[in-house]
């Protein structure tokens, strides 16, 4: 028997249901009333009698298709009534309402769209079919499937009165016969309605044999259809294109459709937004724009920014800085004149961000710009005006004019201040006395003095310029001077992960949760100390990797294998013995071996990176700097000893965990160390500890007081300059302090470098400058080492970043850095985050004080096989060739 049953209309419009397999026996055939039409799926056949179905059919779920039952017999007029629960045909239940087994079945989905979490309802789908048959089914039964709400219509004016109402999210049009319709002018005529922007139009088209040729879809495309499907009745097909359909246009238009509300807040922000292409042409401004320069929309879009008229009041170079910053893909933020369309010029605090888009590349510049002052002239200019809606903005832009005018009074002035805040005398007098007595403070803190100064230059600037100086008091009133303000960088996972766990200290602790070291810190750190050798009793392999020591190619990993993974000793001797550290130090070569020996055997070897490897690379590292002359220039000979040994002791006992683990973990150390600078601060402790311990390893045992507290202060101030929520504060003071001034002086002298050295001696706070640069910069040198090296030196910091990841899943503690999963993690991808963040700028300024063009050659080499291997979509070290070449 067949699975389907056959209709059939008569001339009075009686509907008969038959079996397909027995339509020859009379007695298999079931007569049923007009009135049970609302019951039936789609019947759409062209009789008079057909004028008397409903055009829109809404089905919300449907029984099972039948697996080829009998049969069976219904009463006449069973029919409308039964609109929840209808009766069935051939094992079939049709539905004008919602049921309650489809709204379980058709739940709403979470988008997220940027920072925005969107939910969707469940998709709605129109199916335009003129009759009903297997492929109008094989919609249907997909649409049950996936959990979508449907609705079938079989006229052009019914489709489209029911999509106005309900704004489905698919479409699906018979395009398969031009009998019943024309589907393209169906389709157009959807496309003219607003609703239909976001909705995606399929067309049914018959399936062509393999001899006939392939039509174009171009005409469809013109009429509005977004897919064609090549009629397939299988529901399974139909589902699998329905799911395609919504995971790929419909979840884009519904982001796309969400944008409207982005517009919205775009186009009643106060600040003027100009958005614009990479190429500078304007693509949106939002009305604050318009009324800020005078200009309607259609003027300005489709634009390039070199058509307007510019301001002659910027400085000439000024739109070259810009565009250098932004092309870089930075933020660049200052003060900018623009001019009218009236001609005048207003002076805007302007803030450009790039936009990352399409290809990875910057497609988009985004400008924030608002008035520097809203004095009388600019307000005049600038009204903004909003039916009549703006009253209590107008009211705000009048104070802020008042208190332009009145706010370098108000600055110094303490009588008016108190004479506007109270009517009480005595409150007055008190708070007078008390503002008097800060202002005539004889102790104050520099940034105090900066303030005060800035307040006194406000007196007699122009209100312009008494504007720009608020900003200036508004940035130096923080708390963070030199740490940058991070964007939401749809920010690169990798680079958020890598501030997260190295600028913080990870103060999200959970309670009960203890991390343990695997060495006891009541226990002697350095155990049974060996005989030590000579430096001429140096093994020979040992001896002839230690003369190419100078070089910055030298190779650390082949010191690690043939000591046995002791480099420090042997590496440190040498170093120490150049620099003349035991003539220094009035110490022993012994007491120095037995020194070097503690502090290496007080260094994890089962720690992937921070091991004594690490140390000795630093250490070789730090000698290579202090070999340059404007570094060993600017610093005193005490300062030299202080760097080697604080570039030795840095990483001494270090666990292979960053702060913020232990942190998070309640670790001893971070509770004794009140969860600030955990691990430098330790590093340094142990290493006091450890010297002071024993005499026989003691080196600072024949210093006189005073040297050693200088000594102490310097190695200690060094080490913790490692600790990386400083590393910007560092970097900036450094450039600041040194480089600028350094480059203002080149040019305005013809002074030699032995000039500028000679003056940095004279600044104690500007060796200290160096020192901490010198050091922060021998710690991460591994990107600027021959490409071998760095390969190696990435994949052990991954490895223990791994290790860490594992432990904080294993604790349930926080996990501090969730892109280092070693399933998943991209080594390039994190080492192009760690040298975009961290290393470019910060070599940047040490190579132009110090100049080390060797170490800039290998770092943009080393730059470029990580995003070769990341634009290959390659997550390890090296290149399949390279691989398989053994390179």
């Amino acid at each position: 028997m067949g699975c389907a049953p056959s209709i059939h209309v008569s001339q009075s419009g009686v509907i008969y249901c038959r079996d397909s397999d027995e339509s020859n026996s009379p007695h298999q055939t079931t007569t049923i009333s007009q009135g049970t039409a609302a019951t039936l799926h789609g019947l759409f056949i062209k009789t008079d009698a057909a004028d008397t179905i409903p055009s829109v059919l809404a089905y919300q779920s449907r029984q099972p298709l039948p697996t080829c039952p009998a049969p069976q017999r219904r009463e006449p007029g069973a029919g409308r009534e039964g609109r929840s629960g209808g009766r069935h045909c051939c094992g079939v239940e049709a539905e004008t309402q919602t049921s309650q087994t489809s709204v379980k079945q058709a739940s709403a989905t979470e988008v997220q769209i940027g920072p925005m979490r969107l939910t969707q309802d469940p998709i709605q789908v129109l199916l335009i079919f003129a009759k009903e048959d297997k492929q109008s089914d094989g919609f249907w039964w997909a649409c049950d499937r996936a959990g979508y709400r449907c609705n079938i219509t079989r006229t052009p004016e019914s489709a489209l009165e029911c999509f106005l109402d309900k704004h489905h999210e698919i479409i699906v049009i018979d395009h398969r016969n031009s009998r019943y319709f024309n589907a393209e002018a169906i389709c157009r005529a959807i496309r003219a309605t607003k609703p239909a922007e976001h909705t995606v139009i399929l067309s049914v088209i018959p399936h062509r044999s393999a001899d006939q040729e392939e039509i174009s879809v171009l005409p469809l495309l013109h009429s509005g259809f977004n897919r064609v499907f090549f009629e397939n009745s299988s529901i399974t097909v139909c589902y699998n294109e329905l799911i395609q359909i919504e995971y790929g246009e419909v979840r884009s238009q519904f982001k796309l459709r969400a944008c409207n509300s982005v517009f919205t807040a775009l186009d009643n922000c106060h600040e003027a937004i100009e958005i614009t292409s990479d190429d500078h042409v304007i693509q949106y401004v939002n009305p604050a724009f318009e009324q800020m320069m005078g200009y309607q929309k259609g003027e300005l879009i489709g634009k390039e920014l070199t058509e307007l008229p510019k301001s002659n009041k910027n400085h000439a170079d000024l739109l070259d800085t810009i565009n250098t910053c932004i092309k870089r893909g930075k933020e660049w933020q200052g003060v900018y004149y623009a001019r009218r369309k009236s001609g005048d010029s207003i002076q805007q605090h302007v803030k450009i961000t790039p936009v990352t888009g399409q290809g990875g590349k910057i497609r988009h510049f985004v400008s924030i710009k608002k008035l520097c002052c809203a004095n009388e002239s600019n307000k005049q200019s600038y009204k903004i005006h909003h039916d009549g809606k703006c009253s209590g903005d107008q009211f705000h832009s009048e104070s802020h004019s008042f208190r332009c005018k009145n706010r370098r009074k108000e600055s110094i002035d303490v009588k008016s201040i108190t004479s506007r805040s109270s009517d009480a005398p005595s409150l007055q007098n008190r708070r007078y006395s008390s503002v008097a007595r800060i202002h005539s403070m004889t102790i104050e803190a520099p940034i105090t003095k900066v303030i005060n100064i800035i307040n006194s230059a406000q007196e007699n600037s122009p209100v312009t310029v008494a504007e720009a100086l608020d900003r200036v008091l508004e940035i130096l009133r923080t708390t963070e001077l030199y740490s940058p303000q991070l964007g939401t960088k749809d920010e690169d996972p990798h680079t958020s992960d890598l501030v997260g766990g190295l600028m913080t200290d990870g103060l999200r602790r959970l309670s009960g949760n203890e991390y343990v070291f695997s060495k006891n810190m009541n226990q002697s750190h350095h155990g049974h100390l060996s005989v030590p050798v000579t430096i001429s009793d140096v093994p020979p392999c040992i001896a002839r990797l230690l003369e190419n020591e100078e070089s910055w190619d030298f190779n650390i990993f082949e010191l690690e294998a043939v000591t046995h993974k002791k480099p420090l000793v042997y590496l440190g001797m040498k170093i120490f013995a150049r620099f003349g550290v035991c003539e220094s130090l009035n110490c022993s070569e012994a007491t120095l071996r037995a020194w070097f020996q503690v502090i290496e055997a007080n260094y994890h070897s089962s720690n992937s990176y921070h091991n004594s490897t690490h140390a000795a690379d630093v250490l070789h590292a730090t000698a290579f700097f202090l070999g340059k002359d404007r570094v060993k220039g600017s610093l005193d000979h005490l300062d030299i000893i202080a760097a080697l040994i604080a570039a030795t002791v840095h990483d001494v006992d270090h666990p292979g965990r960053t702060n913020s683990f232990l942190c998070n973990a309640s670790s001893e150390l971070a509770v004794l160390y009140n969860d600030t600078a955990v691990l430098e601060s330790h590093h340094t402790a142990l290493a006091f500890q450890l010297t002071a311990k024993d005499n026989k390893c003691n080196i600072f045992k024949n210093l006189n007081r005073n040297h050693y507290r200088t000594l102490r202060q310097a190695i200690i101030d060094m080490v913790l300059a490692t600790e990386m929520t400083k590393h910007f504060e560092h970097v900036n003071k450094f450039v600041n302090s040194i480089i600028k001034p350094s480059e203002e002086s080149n040019s305005n002298s013809e002074g030699s470098d032995c000039d500028c050295t000679t003056n940095l001696k004279n600044f104690p706070d500007n060796q200290t400058l160096i020192k901490r640069m010198m050091i922060k910069c021998a710690d991460v040198a591994n990107p600027c080492r021959p490409l071998e090296l760095c390969i190696e030196w990435a994949g052990r910091i991954s490895e223990e970043y791994f290790a860490q990841t594992d432990e904080e899943k294993r604790q349930g503690l926080p996990v501090v850095m969730p892109v280092f999963d070693r399933n998943t993690c991209s080594i390039p991808k994190s080492q192009i985050s760690f040298i975009d963040y961290f290393i470019m700028d910060m070599f940047d300024a040490w190579d132009a004080f110090a100049h080390l063009p060797v170490l800039m050659q290998h770092l943009a080499k080393n730059y470029k096989h990580w995003k070769t291997l990341d634009e290959l979509k390659c997550r390890s070290l090296r290149l399949p060739s390279e691989s398989n070449s053994g390179s």
